[in-house]
């Protein structure tokens, strides 16, 4: 039913309508909007975290009245402060979307006043929890349309690089690892970047899903359910263990010298591959461990990558392929013949032809 207000953008209108508004306004307090946001959005908050505390504490233990009033103070304060600092120089005919946690109060206030200055400002039906649905049943709905080619191969492989290559070729591709910024396993962490939330790694993979050809297959990396913190929805994961599978191939001196070349951080900090080595205590015991860590210290990081895709990462990945993707079989592969841009590039456009057949 057509809401009655004008200004409002009904729910099942989103995802058609989102890439048409200039910008997006969430104006959640900072602390909702690290948790997760939709894509692209600006945080211009009408409550910061210390004011939204403030009205909750007031609404439970003196009076939902004395709460509006003194909230209404604050959120026309902000506004007032992020339209001089951020809005005056949006011409008549800029187009923005205002959101909240619901939208209730807080956008409807922001909303209210763009549209009475003469901006045609729409505000979300539903607010945040209403995209979040949105996510979760675009996520459910992808995991049936869409079919999905497997690019497996053992660590160190390039199996995300030849995805990248794929994708300036012109094939679609679900690149799980960038999305989570994280390249799976114990030293996967990228330096200095959190990892997003769940809810922050399922709106990524919402807002890729939606803009890809579900008539077309999608390429993606074999992966593990979890991808370090996070993890990739059932549905969704399930799909992709079913998809047809090819291998990346490529010799042991090619792995390791590219895994040097991906994991040159760990060669700057030592000390912190030495504690992300330690993780592995527990299968390994402290012997072990002491001489992985005695190599780093020696500097031996072509010996040290080669033992531990030895001992550690192929037989994990020999024990799981099969079991984790049952269309998985050795005869379809393309071997990449070493670690050059020009080897990459053919493995690539190898992999795309096949999907094109």
């Amino acid at each position: 039913m057509q809401p009655s207000n004008p200004h409002i953008l009904r729910l099942d209108q989103f995802t058609s309508e989102l890439d048409r508004f200039d910008l997006v306004i969430d104006v959640r307090s900072p602390a909702e909007f690290a948790l997760d946001h939709i894509p692209g959005a600006v945080n211009f908050p009408v409550l910061n975290n210390e004011e939204r505390a403030q009205i909750g504490t007031l609404y439970k233990q003196v009076s939902p009245f004395a709460a509006k009033k003194l909230g209404a103070a604050l959120v026309s304060r902000n506004i007032a402060d992020h339209l001089e600092q951020h809005l005056l120089e949006m011409p008549r005919e800029w187009r923005p979307l205002i959101y909240c946690w619901r939208g209730g109060e807080r956008s409807g206030a922001f909303t209210h006043i763009l549209n009475r200055i003469g901006w045609k400002a729409m505000q979300l039906e539903g607010g945040y929890q209403g995209f979040r649905r949105t996510v979760i049943d675009g996520l459910n709905t992808a995991a049936s349309q869409f079919s999905f080619l497997v690019v497996c191969g053992m660590t160190g492989s390039g199996k995300t690089r030849v995805l990248r290559e794929a994708q300036g070729l012109g094939a679609q591709v679900l690149d799980l690892e960038a999305l989570a910024i994280h390249r799976g396993s114990v030293l996967g962490n990228e330096p200095n970047i959190e990892q997003p939330t769940q809810k922050g790694f399922e709106t990524a993979l919402w807002n890729v899903l939606r803009c890809l050809d579900p008539a077309k297959p999608v390429l993606v990396e074999s992966e593990s359910k979890k991808v370090g913190g996070v993890h990739v929805p059932d549905a969704l994961m399930e799909k992709i263990r079913n998809g047809a599978c090819i291998e990346l191939r490529s010799s042991t001196q090619t792995r390791v010298a590219w895994l040097l070349r991906e994991y040159d951080h760990f060669l700057k900090d030592t000390d912190n591959f030495k504690k992300k080595l330690a993780l592995l205590t527990a299968h390994y015991g402290k012997v072990q461990i002491a001489q992985w860590s005695e190599a780093i210290d020696g500097g031996q990081f072509p010996q040290l990558v080669e033992e531990l895709l030895m001992k550690h990462y192929d037989p994990s990945y020999q024990s799981s392929i099969v079991r984790n993707f049952p269309r998985y079989k050795q005869e379809h592969f393309v071997q990449l013949e070493n670690d050059s841009d020009a080897a990459f590039a053919d493995v690539a456009k190898a992999i795309v032809e096949k999907m094109r057949v």
